[in-house]
């Protein structure tokens, strides 16, 4: 191929030289690819050059087109060249331009970097490939060694084979020759010299003991040294099957005597085992076993430490605590033995046990002292020790507020008197007023002291509330209406404050009513020993009115005055403890225990013991609901944090870590279970017996859920109140919190309907109740359960059977009816007789016969009731025995429902 140029300066292209391949001229290279593991590959790849579109940049130039432009450019006036004129592109060319200075320099750089890369590349590979050399010269290496290795190996079993072998033929050879008395006198033996071929008697010479003998009686023979046999046993001796006496005595008559059995070889061989065509042709060698080599490195590590290898190792003497009842597994624990070792101890005393047997102390003390350890014996009460922590000191003791409880009968005021002394609250009336969130709450007076007040309910049924709230308390306020007097809830008070010792304030509330009597207040109050100050006493009385706000300070001075004379004072530097005033399940805050501080200062972080229930203190809220850090002696919190709600009463403490607490909390959790345990079953023992005697009692069940534990506690305690010896109540489960799916699963396996307090169902929980029948009642006033308990409980009762005389009549005649049998002709002397009533058969005024009627009938017609005065036919049920002058007694008996 050839471009020639026309003659206006276009190129054509012609064929030149006759027929060619047309083709593209291209410009290719080689690429070497690099791969993993140091393997590469050459790769050949064409340059592809791109199109110029038109204002992009030219590419080079050839010389020769340069050195035409340069000869085409023409001269300027001045001698210098013109500068080159851009040359207009044609219609359907490309347009060629020079390179800039700012592409120059990339270019120039790009193929810089790609030279850099190269050389890289060809560094990397290099490297790779003396790496790969070097790997490959290693292995070579090492498959020389092994070659070398095994073809030694394999020489050293070669020689050791030959030398085994050799071994084995030399000691056939020297089996099989025989002695030289043998050799001098072969006619004897009738075997050949070489003692191999068969012999006169057909026999070969190694068939058996007839065709050999042994050496000569009283000689021994002497083996080779080297060979491993012992001496053969000399004639005449005894062996098992008695052939020595007779070889002894010379044998029988024409039979030579027999060679004596060879003993078994002793050589360095003996753990090569039994010589046979598959020994002899196996040609591995026999190595040591594992537990052999385990035993040569003992003996060699026992030698090392001077131990000798028969020497037992001395047992530790341990102090082992023992509490009153531990398992086998735990007292193995202790003494650091194995558990199976106290059982076999155990088993030889005649006591078939396992890990989880519990042994009492003294059983454990007595295998303890077996096995040569020291015994100390605690008791599972240890635990409680220093709980309380150590008296106070007196120089550290402050002056604290007083403890208030405000105590009565029902609809006394109580609530209202709280209410207004409340509103004295200075701190509160600043804040815009309190809420009250807890049965627990601090008044700030103006004169800026504090009294903490405790609210108790009146109702008969919170009984044990009131009792807990005197035992934590200072003084007691008793509250008493003035138009009302004392009542019986007003006596208990009175006794539940004498039994704490607990000095009392008479407060005679709704003196502002026009019927309001003081005095007689006062007068009843003496027949319950409280004689007021005004009467000569020691009891302060004061007349307030909560509704007009009537000598509220009167009353409070008196309380500071009661306790400025009873000189309260607390330690605040030290760990806080005191009771539980209330407990409850809060839906988002979690179990909260209602707390009152009696010593110490209870903080955020510490960890809590509060009856079976302990915990960290997550936060402190005080009654206005505001979270506080701490709370001094005197102070009543809720504290949030504790594992579960625990029973209103409880004591709380303060202990230093969390094994403290979990051990107090279970020791305590374990003691209420025994104690429930047992009262359960003595009850059930008890319901036996009076079974027997009385007859079955009914029993009504119950599953109770309220709000707080106290509330729980007064339900249960009102509701067994009810019971008598006919009926009785019997709580399932009592707790705190909504009613659950598992509390609805209870009650339908017992049947029993589920009391909810202040408190609802979850929605899981009411539609298997739907489902299943299951009866939720909820009630927010106590009297009305009591009430309803009671009605269902009545109705368990049998019902009671009155009798109602009706009239008698008068047997005249008795007539035989054929298929019906006697029929009693009667006339009723005094008020009526009914059918179907029952009736009695009197002779001579004895009750002879009590039945039904089956008859009664007036001129052959069934009638209903005949009265006095008419005659009537009369038929008793199953009873034929009536005679005439008999009377018949009318009665009905009438069922009347009880009630408790």
């Amino acid at each position: 191929m050839a471009d020639r140029k026309t003659p206006d300066g276009d190129k054509t292209l012609h064929a030149a030289g006759g027929p060619k391949t047309l083709s593209v001229k291209r410009d290719t290279g080689v690429v070497r690819q690099a791969f993993s593991h140091g393997r590469s590959k050459a790769v050949v790849v064409e340059k592809k050059r791109s199109s110029v579109r038109p204002g992009a940049a030219a590419p080079k130039a050839e010389p020769k087109q340069a050195e035409a432009a340069k000869e085409k450019t023409p001269a300027t006036a001045s001698g210098r060249a013109a500068k080159p004129q851009p040359v207009q592109p044609k219609s359907g060319g490309m347009v060629l331009r020079t390179l800039t200075e700012e592409e120059k320099v990339a270019r120039s750089r790009a193929l810089k970097d790609a030279r850099v890369a190269e050389q890289e590349e060809r560094r990397r590979a290099q490297e790779e490939a003396k790496r790969r050399a070097e790997e490959d010269e290693r292995l070579s290496r090492e498959r020389e060694l092994a070659a070398k290795r095994k073809a030694e190996e394999d020489a050293r079993r070669t020689v050791e084979d030959e030398t085994r072998r050799k071994s084995e033929d030399e000691a056939r050879r020297r089996l099989d020759a025989p002695d030289e008395r043998t050799t001098a006198s072969p006619s004897r033996t009738g075997a050949r010299p070489g003692g191999a071929g068969p012999r006169p008697g057909g026999a070969p010479g190694r068939s058996g003991p007839a065709g050999a003998r042994g050496p000569a009686p009283g000689r021994t023979s002497v083996p080779t040294p080297g060979s491993g046999f012992p001496p053969r046993r000399p004639m005449g001796a005894e062996d098992d099957d008695g052939r020595g006496a007779r070889r002894k005595a010379g044998g029988a008559p024409g039979k030579p005597p027999a060679k004596a059995p060879t003993a078994p070889r002793r050589d360095d061989n003996r753990r090569a085992g039994k010589l046979s065509v598959v020994t002899a042709l196996d040609d591995s060698e026999r190595v040591r076993s594992i537990a052999a080599y385990k035993r040569h490195v003992q003996r060699a590590q026992r030698a090392q430490l001077g131990v000798r290898e028969a020497e037992a190792p001395q047992k530790i003497v341990r102090e082992v605590v023992i509490p009153e009842a531990i398992t086998v597994q735990d007292l193995a624990n202790r003494m650091a033995t194995r558990a199976v070792d106290i059982i076999k101890t155990l088993m030889k005393q005649g006591q078939m046990v396992t890990i989880n047997t519990a042994l009492d102390a003294d059983t454990a003390q007595l295998i303890a002292e077996e096995f040569g350890h020291s015994v100390k014996r605690v008791a599972e009460s240890d635990v409680l020790e220093g709980l309380a922590g150590e008296e106070d000191a007196e120089e550290s003791l402050l002056p604290r507020a007083p403890v208030v409880t405000i105590m009565g009968h029902v609809d006394h005021g109580k609530t209202s008197l709280l209410d207004a002394l409340r509103e004295t609250d200075v701190v509160a009336g600043e804040a815009g007023g309190i809420t009250q969130h807890i049965g627990a709450y601090q008044v700030n007076l103006p004169s800026g002291k504090k009294i903490t007040f405790l609210d108790t309910p009146g109702h008969a049924a919170f009984t044990a509330m009131r009792a807990r709230g005197a035992k934590v308390t200072d003084i007691v306020v008793l509250v008493v209406a003035a138009d009302d007097g004392v009542m019986p809830q007003t006596i208990e008070a009175i006794n539940h404050a004498k039994a704490a010792k607990v000095p009392l304030i008479v407060a005679i509330n709704k003196i502002d009513k026009p019927d309001a009597t003081p005095d007689r207040v006062k007068t009843e109050l003496l027949s319950h020993e409280v004689v007021v100050e005004s009467m000569g006493g020691d009891t302060q009385a004061v007349e307030v009115s909560a509704t007009k706000k009537t000598n509220l300070d009167k009353l409070e001075e008196a309380i500071l005055l009661q306790s400025e004379i009873l000189d309260l004072k607390a330690n605040p530097d030290r760990p806080a403890s005191g009771a539980v005033v209330e407990a409850k399940l809060d839906k988002g805050r979690g179990p909260v225990a209602t707390v009152l501080v009696q010593r110490g200062t209870l903080k955020v972080g510490d960890i809590v013991v509060a009856g079976a229930e302990w915990g960290r203190v997550r936060a402190l809220v005080n009654e206005r609901g505001e979270q506080v850090q701490s709370a001094g002696p005197s102070e009543p919190v809720e504290i949030l944090g504790l594992s579960a709600p625990p029973e209103a009463g409880d004591d709380f403490s303060v202990v230093e870590n969390d094994a403290r607490a979990r051990e107090v909390a279970d020791f305590r959790a374990r003691k209420k279970k025994e104690a429930r345990v047992r009262s359960s079953a003595r009850a059930s023992l008890d319901q036996v017996l009076a079974q027997k005697e009385q007859g079955e009692t009914k029993i009504l069940p119950l599953v109770v859920k309220s709000d707080v534990q106290g509330s729980v506690e007064a339900i249960a305690n009102a509701l067994n109140l009810l019971g008598t010896d006919e009926v009785k109540v019997q709580v399932l489960h009592s707790g705190v919190g909504g009613v659950t799916q598992g509390d609805v699963l209870l009650a339908r396996a017992s049947g029993a309907p589920i009391i909810a307090f202040n408190v609802r169902a979850t929605a899981e929980a009411r539609d298997i109740a739907k489902r299943d029948g299951v009866e939720i009642r909820y009630y927010s006033i106590i009297y009305n359960i009591i009430d309803d308990v009671r009605a269902a409980m009545s109705g368990l009762l049998s019902p009671t059977l009155r009798e109602n005389f009706l009239g008698y009549a008068e047997i005249l005649e008795v007539f035989n009816i054929t298929k019906v049998g006697k029929v009693a002709g009667c006339r009723v002397t005094e008020g009526k007789v009914l059918r179907g009533n029952k009736v009695r058969l009197l002779r001579d005024n004895v009750v002879i016969h009590e039945g039904t009627l089956s008859t009664l009938k007036r001129f052959k017609d069934e009638v209903k009731e005949v009265v006095a005065g008419q005659e009537c036919g009369m038929a008793f049920e199953n009873y034929q025995d009536i005679q005439k002058g008999d009377q018949i007694e009318c009665f009905e008996v009438e069922t009347v429902k009880r009630t408790l």
